[in-house]
């Protein structure tokens, strides 16, 4: 087992790659945090990961508040005694063109997506580097390293998270600690988001990869699992695109 005896938390757990982690995590013998705004939320992930005989905690937590991080970060070391990673996965949309779209839209989009990666960041980064270990994992996007037309907010949030990547990863490397810092770019990934898009959007989003194919959640899941386990020990501030050969 990967990760084994590893505590591991994980943001926007409820559904989709976040759930997806939090189960693949257990299963490598992980000790699992879920966090999303609304506790009622988590109850299918946290049955899922039960059923499979794994541990699991989990939190109502909104990551623009950081005293709800900051209690949740002071129980899991309470209760386990340590946090050996991070996963920052919550994330929103609102989307629309530059002339349409509402300061409210974007700022909200910016709270979540960039200013809550930092505030999840900063805190559990402190436990980290006392124990000096750990591994931070940050959901960027496709749309943050591309652009895309109407995600403006989004794909401003998803390259800033890139450039915290690699800021966190050369502090901490700077002060000999040893933890690794890396961000994974999914593509289009097949998520209740995308099940209320049109089919023949669907067809044109496949069509735009190599594989001519839309990704699953399980396969990002992969990812981090590799990322988050030693068998990833020499690589950080990297970004990891995982998007079957997309270009927008």
């Amino acid at each position: 087992m990967r990760l084994k005896d590893k505590v591991a938390i994980i943001t926007g757990a409820a559904r989709g790659i976040g759930e997806a982690t939090a189960i693949r995590f257990a299963q490598e013998g992980a000790k699992v945090v879920v966090s999303n705004t609304g506790l009622d939320s988590l109850n299918e992930v946290v049955e899922k990961i039960k059923e499979m005989g794994g541990e699991v905690l989990a939190y109502d937590v909104n990551v623009t508040n950081r005293e709800q991080i900051q209690s949740m970060v002071d129980d899991v070391v309470a209760k386990w005694g340590q946090v050996d990673i991070l996963v920052n996965n919550a994330g929103i949309t609102a989307d629309s063109q530059l002339l349409k779209m509402e300061e409210a839209d974007f700022d909200k989009v910016i709270d979540v997506n960039l200013k809550g990666v930092y505030n999840c960041g900063q805190i559990v980064a402190k436990i980290m580097a006392e124990k000096d270990g750990g591994v931070i994992l940050n959901a960027s996007s496709v749309v943050g390293l591309y652009g895309n037309i109407g995600q403006a907010n989004y794909a401003a949030t998803k390259a800033g998270v890139l450039g915290l990547t690699m800021t966190w990863a050369k502090e901490f490397a700077r002060k000999g600690a040893n933890v690794r810092v890396n961000a994974i770019a999914p593509g289009y990934i097949m998520t209740d988001i995308l099940k209320t898009v049109p089919q023949d959007l669907l067809d044109q989003f496949a069509a735009m990869t190599m594989l001519k194919r839309l990704g699953q959640p399980h396969e990002i899941a992969q990812t981090a699992l590799f990322l988050a386990s030693d068998d990833a020990s020499y690589i950080t501030g990297q970004t990891i695109s995982v998007n079957g050969g997309m270009r927008l």
